[in-house]
Order: C-alpha cells, then sequence, then structure tokens
C-alpha cells in the first residue's frame, strides 16, 4: 500500500471509530504510526532528501551511456565497476549496486538445487547461439564440474568438425580429459534417445569414435531438464553479460561488429582475468585454483584426432580449394578490446 493510500484508509476508519490497536492491526503498521498520521495531516507527504554528491556523482553521465548502449539487455554490475576503475572510480561496488538498482527492478532467481560432482569426473558442454543469419555466431561453452574452470571459443557454425576441435582445445585449456562429458540433445552428439533400452542412447558414429580416442563417456542430461546441466547454463548467462554485452555494446559505439576472430582475442583475456580468476558464488573459491587441484586427477591430453569422424568429413567435402581470406580489423577494434594497453607514443 502506498504512503498516501495508507493514510487515508487510518483516517477513514478513525473517523468509523475504531481504536489505535483495531486500526493497527487492519492495516498492519504499529500503533505509533498509526497515531502519527492521525495527528500530523502532512505525514503521508513526501520531502524528497537534497542528493548528495559522492564518489559515483562524476560518473553518472557514463554509466548513463552504457546502460543505453546495452539497452535492451542489462550491462552486469561488476562489469560496470571494472570499466569505472579504468576511468577513476575509487569508490566501492555497493554503492554502484544501489545506483543500478534504482533504475531497475531486482529480480530474484527462483532457488536451485545443485548436483556436485567429484574432481576430474564431468565436464559439461553446450552451445549457445550469439547471432543467426549469414554471419552466423556461435560459442561452444565448457565447464568443469568440480572446479568451474570453464573455456568458451567463438565459431561460425555448429558442425561435428568444429565441436571437435573446440573439445580438443578446450581439453588442452584445461591440462585433461574429464571422465565423462555431459551434453543436451545436439544432433552432432546423439540421433536417437534411449534407442537400445531406457539409457542406452544411439549416439553419433563419428562423434563416439572421438570420445573413445580421448577416453571420455558421453552422456546426455534429462530431456526438458536443462538444470540437469545447470553450471554450464549458469556460465552462459553468466559470459553473456559479463563478457559478450559489454564488449558488442562498445563495439557498437564504435561502429564495429564483433566477429569470431575478434570475440576469441578478447575472451581469451577474459576468461584468464575475470572468468576463472573470480571467487565463485557457489563453491568460494577461485576456478583457476580449484582447477590447479583437480588437473593431476583428469585423464593426459590424447594425440590429435584424425579417425574417421574427420576422414569421412574430409571425403565429403569440396576438393575445390578455398581462398583464404585474411582476418583484418581497423585499429579501433584493439583500442576497444584493450582500453588499458600502452599507446603508440609511450613505447620506448
Amino acid at each position: 500500500m502506498l504512503v498516501g493510500e495508507m493514510a487515508l484508509e487510518i483516517r477513514l476508519l478513525a473517523k468509523r471509530g475504531k481504536g489505535l490497536r483495531a486500526i493497527a492491526r487492519e492495516i498492519g503498521v504499529s500503533r505509533n504510526t498509526v497515531r502519527r498520521y492521525l495527528r500530523d495531516d502532512d505525514a503521508d507527504r513526501y520531502r524528497p532528501r537534497p542528493r548528495r554528491s559522492g564518489k559515483l556523482a562524476a560518473f553518472d553521465d557514463y554509466i548513463a551511456k552504457r546502460l543505453a548502449e546495452a539497452a535492451p539487455n542489462r550491462l552486469a554490475g561488476t562489469v560496470l565497476l571494472r570499466e569505472l576503475r579504468e576511468r577513476g572510480y575509487t569508490g566501492g561496488y555497493t554503492i554502484l549496486k544501489d545506483h543500478l538498482i534504482r533504475q531497475r527492478p531486482l529480480v530474484v532467481a527462483a532457488p536451485m538445487v545443485r548436483f556436485e560432482t567429484a574432481p576430474g569426473e564431468q565436464m559439461q558442454v553446450d552451445w549457445a547461439v550469439i547471432r543467426r543469419g549469414a554471419d552466423r555466431l556461435s560459442v561452444f561453452v565448457a565447464t568443469l564440474g568440480w572446479s568451474r574452470a570453464a573455456y568458451i571459443e567463438f565459431v561460425g557454425d555448429e558442425r561435428l568438425e568444429t565441436l571437435l576441435s573446440c573439445h580438443e582445445h578446450a581439453f588442452l585449456a584445461f591440462g585433461g580429459v574429464p571422465r565423462e562429458v555431459l551434453y543436451d540433445n545436439m544432433r552432432t552428439v546423439v540421433q536417437e534417445r534411449d534407442r537400445y533400452g531406457h539409457g542406452q542412447h544411439r549416439f553419433h558414429a563419428g562423434f563416439l569414435d572421438f570420445a573413445r580416442h580421448c577416453g571420455f563417456r558421453p552422456r546426455l542430461c534429462r530431456p526438458y531438464r536443462a538444470q540437469s546441466k545447470g553450471k554450464v547454463e549458469r556460465f552462459i548467462r553468466y559470459m553473456r553479460g559479463n563478457f559478450w554485452l559489454p564488449l558488442a555494446s562498445r563495439m557498437a559505439a564504435e561502429g564495429l561488429v564483433v566477429d569470431a576472430a575478434a570475440a576469441n582475442l578478447a575472451a581469451g583475456r577474459w576468461l584468464r582475468e575475470v572468468a576463472n580468476a573470480r571467487r565463485h558464488a557457489t563453491t568460494g573459491e577461485v576456478p583457476a585454483d580449484r582447477l590447479e587441484l583437480e588437473r593431476p586427477l583428469l585423464g593426459p591430453i590424447p594425440p590429435p584426432y584424425g579417425g574417421q569422424a574427420r576422414v569421412a568429413m574430409a571425403a565429403a567435402s569440396s576438393p575445390l580449394l578455398r581462398p583464404l581470406v585474411g582476418l583484418q580489423h581497423p585499429l579501433a577494434l584493439y583500442d576497444t578490446l584493450f582500453p588499458t594497453a600502452l599507446s603508440m607514443d609511450a613505447l620506448p
């Protein structure tokens, strides 16, 4: 109930002869509150407090600009804090968080049951589509279940060959192979669920050959239950808000479009300095530190895969050589990706 409506209701009940205790019980406030509204006719009027200048006041315009660039998506407070630090902000995160709450409603996530796995046991994998159409952009996301260490790679398609390469790169980044990898219903992983009985699926032959080569067991999460691979799902949401949205909005302001090469250039640094270096909200520890403990329990990194999946794909590919297109980007791209880098004038 709004303050003005509550004051009006209190006064109406008083005119009907109800006492302080009865009014307080019906409205759901204290007797002192009822007494104050009955004594003071101006008690329900809003008196705005004068705005006090603080450490954040000098950055109000920049915050408004960044929120507008990211709209209709939300820019994470931790991202803004990092950007403000680069521009001289010396205040804390709480001040910034309170400022953002006043500008947007707070969304409370529903509680979720978490399933933990032993070190070296599981990696969760999923695709996230960033952009569709001719200029398609997807991101491969892998998260180790115990350490929460993550690896991401931006690509232009989700074909089997691309999926296998991303796996190999993830194993190299983590320093080993887990005992099992959890997926949803990727067409390049499974062709028919429960084909040979409950829990006995018909996997893609080429992918299964790759899994045997690497020494991991593919596993599928339950249909329509993305929560069973919640670690990678939550990391995708974190990646979109903490990495992709800030990068894309900043580059859009410069008139640039993010391609896979530019995204991977920035992603490597972000994984190293932010995602795997932060204190994880669930474990309370740094993923990179936990990875050091988990790595000895991972399986050995296999030699590069050249089995039946890649042989079949090579045979099906066009015999015509495709021209190599050089990856060239304007210099403004690197200023956008690395704003704190030294300028050319500062070099010796």
